[in-house]
């Protein structure tokens, strides 16, 4: 494998990728008949072939399928390594992959965005999805850090809380209960709630305190999104448990928090990366910014500061 080139396992990944030779003469800006003798020689130098065409249909064999994830090593490096020497030289570049659930998008992209003033040279890709498929690209290590609010525990991880994630419980502004000081958690029994899907850490943080106390809780609408479950709170549709974070100025006019007891819920946001995972510079100098950073920034004082504008 030492006379295999960069160029051809470039042109190697790329076909792989796209599974197509066209599409990636294309991405590569060369000629179909190089990428094709790239392969070519690649698969002389292996001495298996790399890829089986069934009809129009282009697979890897089990030699291509190693050969792809040697060269996801081998890029991974080279990466790590421009950004070393980036890094000795003085300047922070590079790319920054991050994922975050989607409660997270309420306050990371505000700390990413100082982040990106201080280091202009970072390009940062940012993922915003739900705790299924977080755990997903744990699995297949797609990502430098994953923020969440419940890191799973089946998966190797390096996990530091940073931020609080205090759970309230949200009304439409004119709710019954709105002026009611310390309300028994019993009574809202009483009222239906919309709760996000099945397998989001809010909903079964929702669950178990109710059951906890042998209550039950009325679910009457089931949402995929935070900002859906508030549109539904202020039509009038049920209460709801919200982290704090989703309560931005916007709302406040037409929703409020309402005062139960054992609320709030406090939870972490946590920024975790896989266990023996050597973090890239760029990489480690956010990890440590948002360790910082946070300190300064809670969800209390975001919703203090909101409502002082009102």
């Amino acid at each position: 494998m030492i006379h295999a080139t960069l160029h051809q396992l470039k042109v190697f990944e790329t076909t792989a990728r796209l599974q197509s030779f066209t599409k990636a003469a294309e991405e590569l800006s060369i000629k179909q008949p190089t990428v094709s003798s790239q392969i070519k020689q690649l698969t002389q130098t292996v001495g298996l072939p790399l890829f089986e065409q069934i009809g129009k249909q282009l697979y890897l064999t089990n030699a291509g399928e190693e050969l792809l994830s040697t060269c996801h090593d081998i890029f991974a490096r080279l990466d790590n390594f421009e950004m070393t020497v980036a890094d000795l030289k003085g300047v922070k570049e590079g790319k920054l992959c991050l994922t975050v659930v989607t409660t997270g998008k309420y306050f990371i992209p505000r700390l990413l965005g100082s982040f990106c003033q201080i280091y202009p040279h970072v390009d940062v890709s940012l993922q915003v999805t739900n705790h299924h498929q977080i755990h997903q690209r744990m699995l297949e290590n797609k990502d430098d850090l994953y923020i969440l609010s419940k890191p799973p525990e089946d998966i190797d991880l390096e996990r530091r809380a940073f931020l609080d994630n205090p759970l309230v419980v949200v009304a439409p502004k004119n709710h019954i209960l709105s002026n009611q000081k310390n309300i028994p958690l019993s009574k809202l029994q009483n009222f239906p709630f919309i709760l996000r899907e099945v397998g989001s850490n809010t909903r079964k943080v929702i669950h178990k305190i109710f059951d906890d106390h042998n209550l039950e809780i009325q679910v009457r609408l089931e949402l995929g999104s935070n900002e859906a479950i508030k549109q539904a709170i202020i039509g009038g549709l049920g209460l709801s448990v919200l982290s704090k974070h989703t309560l931005t100025s916007s709302c406040y006019e037409e929703l409020c928090i309402l005062d139960v007891e054992t609320f709030p819920i406090h939870e972490s946001w946590y920024v975790t990366h896989l266990s023996g995972k050597k973090l890239s510079v760029v990489a480690q100098t956010f990890l440590d910014y948002l360790l910082v950073e946070s300190e300064n920034y809670t969800a209390d004082r975001q919703y203090d500061l909101a409502h002082s504008h009102h």
